[in-house]
């Protein structure tokens, strides 16, 4: 299949960090289509073969499994080219539109990796100078707008130019190789489906914990914080694959049709809610790894009385049939005391113990999301030595460990990776739909307009430590639910 991917933004951070790269595995592995083209767009001036060393030169600091040989990037560099354009001539679209007619690909794809403000322009310039054809897709990188009426005011934009089924919405989180398997275990499994309700589960719990701080970014950060970069998208989404109904069909409107009945269901915050059941933290002065680091306040663009949030950890629930009852927390934040994404499953107790155990020990199913992929599921088995215990046996915690990467034996595809293979080839199955972005918006809108009135008052995040796990108020929040985060066993 010959196809165009035009990357819009293909000198800038996302393109060098995660696509570029992934792009190259994709090649490495044969499974990037052969006829393709990959044009990067840039306002610098720039020939083919100077795009293509600054390509080689990024390359050469991954991973270096993951890294070409001089072979392999003379072979992948043969699919690089570089286009300068400003965004907002005409001009330079009508370029675009000569350097495409002149191949007619089969399938063209737009990713715009650039700043979401430029969204609605490029895509008013794309369908003005006749490049919003039937054969042509247009990816949009989060965040897809600030708050809720800006997401609908891009959506609608872009929707003036392309139908919905050529707008692929990525959230890199929906690509990992765990969330697929979170999806296969629950629908490809009769076990599991019986045991997937309020009368077995106690409560779910999700970490996404960052020991990096903001980095360079501290002027992005600045304006969005930890709720709108991780709760609203990536976290949600997490919930939804957790939460949902099984969908019909493997078909994407099926199975995003589930995860919207499952944001639409989500309790609705109040200013009292929001208060007794969010906090919000910023990281002060600590050590990561044994090495001092500054407080957010001090990182570069940072205001040094900046209210932003760089840790959140919420508690709500599902209110339908299947979860009425049961607290979901979310967790996520900069500088914590371990790089950790996982989902825990925590099972009831027995109703009735017959045995001795360790205090609060139980069932629990952890999903493992980074930097280990795979699957841990605790039992309680018999210790191998017994005290005397007047006859009563005791049990321990005994875990069955599945690591998918030593189970499936080959190099697995990243997230990113499989997301572009499946906007060439069409797939909307892992990209989100605009009705699913919007009801997400609806949900956050109270917190942030809650944690603005706070502001307004002088009140600010709470404090944590570089290093840990967040404010103390955050174990807290589920210990008032008999619960514990996962690290607190």
């Amino acid at each position: 299949m010959r196809f165009d991917l035009v990357l819009f933004g293909g000198t800038g951070d996302l393109a060098w960090r995660k696509l570029l790269p992934a792009l190259f595995q994709s090649f490495r592995h044969g499974s990037l289509p052969a006829g393709g083209r990959i044009i990067g767009v840039g306002r610098g001036a720039m020939s083919d073969d100077e795009y293509r060393a600054l390509i080689a030169q990024r390359l050469a600091e991954v991973e270096a499994d993951k890294r070409p040989s001089d072979a392999e990037f003379a072979r992948f560099a043969q699919h690089l080219h570089y286009l300068r354009m400003d965004l907002s001539q005409p001009a330079d679209y009508a370029a675009l539109r000569e350097l495409l007619q002149a191949r007619d690909a089969d399938t063209v794809v737009m990713y715009l990796a650039t700043a979401p403000s430029l969204f609605t322009t490029v895509c008013e310039q794309l369908g003005a100078a006749g490049l919003a054809t039937e054969r042509t897709r247009v990816v949009l990188e989060k965040p897809l707008g600030h708050d809720l009426p800006s997401n609908r005011a891009i959506n609608a934009a872009v929707r003036e130019v392309f139908s919905e089924a050529q707008i692929f919405r990525i959230d890199h989180y929906l690509g990992k190789p765990s969330v697929q398997n979170l999806l296969a275990l629950r629908f490809g499994n009769a076990i599991f489906e019986p045991l997937w309700r309020r009368e077995n589960i106690a409560s779910i719990e999700i970490t996404m914990a960052e020991q990096l701080g903001v980095e360079k970014r501290g002027e992005f950060y600045e304006s969005t914080g930890a709720l709108r970069d991780m709760v609203q998208n990536h976290a949600l989404q997490l919930l939804c694959a957790i939460g949902m109904e099984p969908p019909i069909s493997a078909d994407a409107d099926a199975i995003r049709n589930e995860k919207l009945k499952v944001l639409q269901s989500l309790k609705r915050w109040t200013p009292e809610t929001v208060s007794r059941d969010v906090v919000r933290g910023q990281y002060a002065a600590g050590q990561i790894a044994g090495k001092p680091v500054p407080g957010y306040r001090q990182e570069e663009g940072v205001s040094p009385t900046s209210q932003t949030e760089t840790f959140v950890a919420l508690r709500t629930e599902i209110s339908n049939w299947r979860w009425a009852g049961v607290p979901f927390f979310i967790r996520t934040g900069k500088r914590l005391a371990g790089r950790e994404a996982s989902i825990v499953v925590h099972f009831r107790q027995v109703p009735h113990a017959i045995y001795r155990t360790p205090l609060g020990a139980a069932n629990r199913l952890t999903i493992h999301l980074q930097p280990k992929d795979g699957l841990t599921l605790q039992l309680m088995a018999a210790a191998q030595s017994q005290a005397d215990t007047g006859g009563v046996q005791t049990l321990s915690p005994a875990a069955l460990d599945l690591d998918f990467d030593q189970r499936f034996g080959t190099e697995r595809v990243g997230a990113y990776e499989r997301l572009l293979l499946d906007v060439i080839a069409g797939r909307l199955n892992l990209f989100v739909r605009a009705d699913e972005q919007e009801a997400a918006w609806q949900w956050v809108e109270p917190i942030l307009e809650t944690w603005q009135q706070a502001n307004a008052r002088g009140e600010s995040p709470r404090p944590y430590v570089a290093g840990h796990w967040g404010p103390g108020a955050a174990s807290a929040l589920v210990a008032r639910d008999g619960h514990s985060w996962m690290e607190e066993f």
